[in-house]
């Protein structure tokens, strides 16, 4: 009589639990295919971070922001007198707040202030409105107050009040009104 093999109650145990956990590991074993997706984890840079890009407004935007504000009939006009009033302008604003300034608006516009010579003196608000008025065919003071009002109040709409504040703060008292802003006076 041949021998069989016997198998105790353990060993039947450990084959089963064996075969069991290789089966298990077999259809538990996860594929690519069925892995969830999981949103990607932020990282943190220690680099400095780019600054952020931001468009510069068109001038055809700027131009018909001014014939809006000034009801002008054409854009030939408003862009006529937008660009009389930014040259004037610029020979006005300096420093920083002129940098700033043309930064921040369209090409044609920054050029316009720009390429001005500072002036040695700035004008009264009155003054600057009578030397615009002598550069506009036709002009009047109050056409040409008119015309200083619709650009250089149009001109918030594409910067921030913040440099608006400080340009008013380099030009002599007057000029707020000039752009569509009350004209505070200091108690003495």
């Amino acid at each position: 009589m041949t021998a069989l093999p016997v198998m105790t109650a353990t060993r039947a145990q450990n084959a089963k639990t064996t075969r069991s956990t290789e089966n298990t590991m077999t259809a538990a074993a996860p594929s690519a295919l069925d892995a969830p997706v999981l949103p990607p984890v932020p990282t943190t840079s220690l680099a400095p971070a780019a600054p952020a890009t931001t468009t510069r407004p068109t001038w055809d935007r700027l131009v018909e922001a001014v014939r809006d504000s000034g009801q002008y009939a054409t854009d030939e006009k408003a862009a006529h007198v937008t660009r009389i009033v930014l040259a004037a302008l610029g020979g006005h604003v300096v420093g920083d707040e002129r940098v700033e300034l043309a930064q921040r608006l369209p090409e044609e516009a920054a050029r316009l202030i720009a390429s001005q010579i500072p002036v040695n003196r700035p004008l009264t608000a009155a003054q600057f409105v009578d030397r615009v008025a002598t550069r506009i065919e036709g002009a009047t003071p109050a056409t040409a107050r008119w015309d200083v009002s619709s650009v250089l109040s149009a001109l918030p709409h594409f910067v921030d009040d913040t440099l608006i504040d400080r340009v008013l703060a380099e030009l002599p008292s007057g000029y707020a009104l000039l752009f569509g802003r009350p004209q505070l006076i200091q108690a003495s």
